[in-house]
């Protein structure tokens, strides 16, 4: 696998895992690399500084041991994680609070959300604010009937 900084036309930053160069350069010829951001497809390699691994280092660092005795939680151990540029993250911390915002005041319908839109739609239940699942087909169905829909953005590492 290998990790490649990536720009998108619109100026965004971001990285992305490949199996080799050469499926980096075969998905971003078919228009299968796009920037998580905008969307857009025109993406190139960015400068990045190569990460080397080394044989003749050992982690050294101390394994964090059980709570003190004093009752305080023993310091955990970094944990790896994307490089994302400031913007990025007050993207991602935008969404995290959209989500938390829809789920603390809108009804959680789950995979009923089509067929109770569709009725508050047409008037035969009271209007309220939900939330749940559709299929894409469900989605643009009830678009094509007039119903206000929105799709709530997802993050990579809420799909984990």
């Amino acid at each position: 696998m290998i990790a490649y900084t990536l720009r998108c036309a619109a100026d965004h930053e971001f990285e992305s895992w490949f199996a080799s160069g050469s499926a980096y350069e075969s998905q971003a010829k078919r228009g299968l690399v796009s920037c998580p951001l905008c969307g857009s497809t025109k993406v190139e390699k960015a400068i990045m500084a190569p990460s080397v691994a080394r044989t003749d280092k050992r982690d050294t660092r101390p394994v964090p041991s059980a709570p003190t005795s004093s009752g305080t939680p023993a310091p955990q151990p970094e944990q790896p994680m994307a490089m994302l540029g400031e913007r990025e993250r007050q993207l991602r911390e935008m969404i995290r609070a959209l989500r938390k915002h829809v789920a603390e005041n809108a009804d959680y319908v789950g995979s009923r959300f089509p067929e109770e839109a569709r009725q508050m739609h047409n008037g035969e239940i009271e209007h309220r604010s939900i939330w749940g699942e559709a299929s894409a087909e469900e989605a643009k169905a009830l678009v094509e009937e007039g119903v206000e829909v929105q799709a709530l953005p997802t993050l990579p590492d809420d799909r984990n």
